[in-house]
């Protein structure tokens, strides 16, 4: 089964190129600690009220912490009829280590 993941080198390739909707579901106090520039926050919880914020038509990229509550949002929207989700594979703290060393940890 594809779990629809994506490496944070191939996500940063992407951002030069054709960028994804970055929708970042970690908790707002995480988010202003450290984020990926163009992300939106939609805490998980909030994700099922914000649906129609979100165009079905978009490639979304999905981001947490370590990528398991962006992994359960990126299954969520598939089966709301999102057809180009992926997980950001390590979340946020794997884009950190190795895409933006500098970026804070927590």
């Amino acid at each position: 089964m594809d779990l629809g993941e994506i490496s944070p080198q191939t996500l940063m390739e992407r951002l030069t190129r054709e960028p994804p909707k970055l929708i970042d579901v970690r908790e707002p106090w995480e988010f202003e600690l450290c984020r990926i520039a163009g992300a939106i926050n939609v805490p998980l919880q909030t994700l099922p009220a914000r649906l129609p914020e979100l165009e079905q038509s978009h490639d979304i990229v999905v981001i947490c912490h370590h990528g398991m509550r962006s992994l359960y949002a990126a299954e969520f929207l598939r089966d709301q009829g999102f057809s180009s989700v992926l997980n950001l594979t390590g979340g946020i703290a794997r884009w950190g280590r190795e895409i933006d060393p500098g970026m804070p940890q927590y």
